[in-house]
C-alpha cells in the first residue's frame, strides 16, 4: 500500500510538472519599451483598378448616392472609423501610365484613355489630383502620391510636385489656383515609380538606381512641404533591390518600398479560391503569410549594414491576400471575396510589422475598396464591411503605440498536410491612452487554446473584443452584412495570473488592467 501511494504521488507530481511544462505562456516585458508602432503601418491603398475608386468610393457630385463633392459619405464614414492614417494613390501599376495633367481642370474636358493594366476599360480621369486630396482631407489622412517613372520623366514628376506644393507666383501654382486650390496641397510621401522590376518598366536594380539618382535631383518642394521620397524596391523574398539602392542612392531618398502578396498555393498561377477552401488551404495561406517576416529580416539586415543610422525605412506598401478572380467577374478587376481567413491574415501581418517597427514605418494593404483584400465592398448604394475591415478596426489602439517585447513560450505547432506554423501569434504595446494592449491570434482552425499572460506583475483583468466564426470561410454579404463582426471578450485573473481562453481561428485584442 505504501509503495502504491508513493507511486501515485510521484505520478501526480510528474503530471503536474508535465502540465506546467506544456503551459502556453505569453510573456510581455513592459519594462523594456521598443520603437513606436507608426500609425502608417495601417495605411491604405486606392488604385485606378476595377471599381476600387470609380463606383466603389467615387460616384461623382451629381450621384443620387449621398456624397461630398463626389466621394460617398457612407464609405468615407466607415474609413474614418478605421482612423485611416494614409492613402496611397494613383497606383500600383496604374501610376506608371498616369499623367497628372490629364487629371486636372474641368472634368468634362479631361481626356478619356484606356486603362491598359487593369481590364482594358475607359479611364475618364474624373479622379485626379484635386479629388484625391479632397478625399484624404475628408479622411484626415496623409497623402502618398506615386510618381510615374515608367512612361513619365523627371520633368513631369518635378512639375507635378511644383503644381501641388508651390507657394508663390509660378505658372504651375497659378494653374492650381485657377483649378480651385489656392493653398498648396500637403504631400507627405512621394514615390519615384512602382514595381520598376515588373509593370513599372522591367528594369534592373542598377539601372533603376541610376535613374532614381537623376530624377531625385530635380524633385524640389518648399522645405516646409518636403515629402519623404520612396524608391521602388523588390518583392517577395528578393533583397537585391534593397542592397543596390541602399549602397548607391543618397539624395532625396528616405525609404524603400517592398511588395509581398500571399497566395494559398504559394504560386502565381493557380493561386487558390477565396471561399470554399479546406483546412489545407487555410493553413497554407496563413503559413505563407508568416513568410513575410523572412523577407523583412533579410532586407533589414542589409539596411542595418548600409544604413546604420537607421535613416531609411522599409515600407511594405503593397501586401495582402490574392486569390483566383471571382467567377464571372472581369479578371482585370481583381474581385475577390473576403472571409475570416483574411482577417487572421491581416492580424498576423500586424503582429509581424509591430515586431519590426524600427524599419517598417509604413505598410499599405491592397486595397481599400472592392479590390483584392478590401476593407469595404460596395454595390450601387449598399456597402458591407469585410472581416479584414474588422481586424483593422480592432487594432486601431496600436497606432502610434510603443511596442513591447513579447514572446510565446511552449507555443504549439499547428500542422496540416505539408504545412506547419506556430499556433499562437502575439503582439503587445503601450497605447497612447496609457493602456497595455495585447493582440492575439489562434491560427488553429479546429482547436481552442488556453494562454497564461505574464507581465512580471499582478494582473486584474482584461477586456476587449474577439473576431471568430464557425466556418473558416465565414463572410459578410449584402444579404447578411453582419454575419461576422467583433464581439465583447473578457478574461479574469486568478491570483494575479491572467488566463485567456482563445477559441479556434480567432483574433482577440485586449486592454489589460494591472
Amino acid at each position: 500500500m505504501k509503495k502504491h501511494l508513493l507511486a501515485l504521488v510521484a505520478g501526480l507530481a510528474l503530471s503536474a510538472a508535465s502540465f506546467a511544462a506544456d503551459e502556453i505562456k505569453v510573456v510581455v516585458d513592459a519594462a523594456k519599451p521598443g520603437p513606436v508602432i507608426h500609425r502608417n503601418i495601417y495605411g491604405q491603398f486606392a488604385e485606378h483598378l476595377g471599381t476600387g475608386i470609380y463606383e466603389g468610393i467615387w460616384v461623382g457630385p451629381d450621384s443620387k448616392i449621398p456624397n461630398v463633392r463626389g466621394w460617398r459619405k457612407d464609405v468615407v464614414g466607415a474609413l474614418k472609423n478605421l482612423k485611416v492614417p494614409l492613402v496611397r494613390w494613383p497606383g500600383g501599376c496604374f501610376a506608371d501610365e498616369y499623367h497628372w495633367r490629364e487629371g486636372i481642370g474641368p472634368r468634362s474636358k479631361r481626356p478619356v484613355k484606356v486603362n491598359t493594366h487593369w481590364g482594358g476599360v475607359p479611364e475618364n480621369n474624373a479622379v485626379g489630383t484635386h479629388e484625391f486630396f479632397d478625399l484624404v482631407e475628408q479622411l484626415g489622412a496623409e497623402a502618398y502620391v506615386n510618381g510615374n517613372m515608367g512612361t513619365g520623366s523627371a520633368q513631369e514628376m518635378a512639375e507635378w510636385l511644383e503644381y501641388m506644393t508651390a507657394e508663390g507666383k509660378s505658372t504651375l501654382a497659378d494653374l492650381r489656383r485657377k483649378n480651385g486650390r489656392d493653398k498648396p496641397f500637403r504631400v507627405h510621401y512621394f514615390a519615384v515609380g512602382n514595381e520598376t522590376w515588373g509593370c513599372g518598366g522591367n528594369m534592373r536594380p542598377e539601372y533603376y538606381a541610376d535613374l532614381y539618382r537623376q530624377v531625385a535631383t530635380f524633385l524640389k518642394t518648399p522645405e516646409n512641404n518636403r515629402p519623404l521620397f520612396i524608391a521602388s524596391g523588390g518583392n517577395d523574398q528578393d533583397t537585391k533591390w534593397t542592397e543596390v539602392l541602399s549602397k548607391n542612392v543618397r539624395w532625396n531618398f528616405d525609404a524603400i518600398a517592398h511588395h509581398y502578396y500571399t497566395f494559398p498555393s504559394g504560386k502565381w498561377e493557380g493561386k487558390g479560391p477565396a471561399v470554399g477552401f479546406g483546412e489545407d488551404q487555410w493553413i497554407s495561406t496563413l503559413a505563407n503569410t508568416l513568410n513575410i517576416e523572412k523577407t523583412i529580416v533579410k532586407n533589414k539586415a542589409i539596411l542595418d549594414q548600409n544604413d546604420p543610422k537607421m535613416r531609411l525605412g522599409l515600407y511594405m506598401d503593397e501586401w495582402g491576400s490574392w486569390y483566383d478572380p471571382e467567377p464571372g467577374s472581369n479578371p482585370g478587376f481583381l474581385v475577390q471575396r473576403n472571409t475570416l481567413r483574411d482577417a487572421l491574415l491581416a492580424a498576423l501581418h500586424f503582429n509581424v510589422f509591430h515586431a519590426h517597427a524600427d524599419r517598417v514605418r509604413m505598410s499599405n494593404i491592397a486595397q481599400m475598396v472592392n479590390v483584392l483584400q478590401a476593407m469595404i465592398l460596395t454595390t450601387k448604394d449598399k456597402l458591407i464591411l469585410t472581416p479584414t475591415y474588422h481586424a483593422f478596426e480592432m487594432y486601431t489602439p496600436f497606432q502610434d503605440a510603443t511596442s513591447l517585447p513579447v514572446s510565446v513560450q511552449n507555443n504549439p505547432t499547428y500542422s496540416v498536410a505539408a504545412h506547419s506554423m506556430p499556433t499562437i501569434s502575439a503582439t503587445a504595446a503601450q497605447g497612447k491612452d496609457g493602456k497595455l494592449w495585447l493582440g492575439l491570434v489562434n491560427a488553429d482552425a479546429t482547436k481552442p487554446q488556453e494562454l497564461t499572460l505574464d507581465l512580471g506583475a499582478a494582473v486584474k483583468s482584461a477586456k476587449g473584443r474577439i473576431l471568430t466564426a464557425a466556418a473558416m470561410d465565414a463572410e459578410n454579404s449584402f444579404k447578411a452584412p453582419n454575419a461576422i463582426k467583433p464581439e465583447p471578450f473578457e478574461a479574469q485573473a486568478v491570483n494575479g495570473k491572467l488566463v485567456v481562453k482563445l477559441p479556434a481561428k480567432a483574433i482577440v485584442v485586449l486592454a489589460v488592467e494591472r
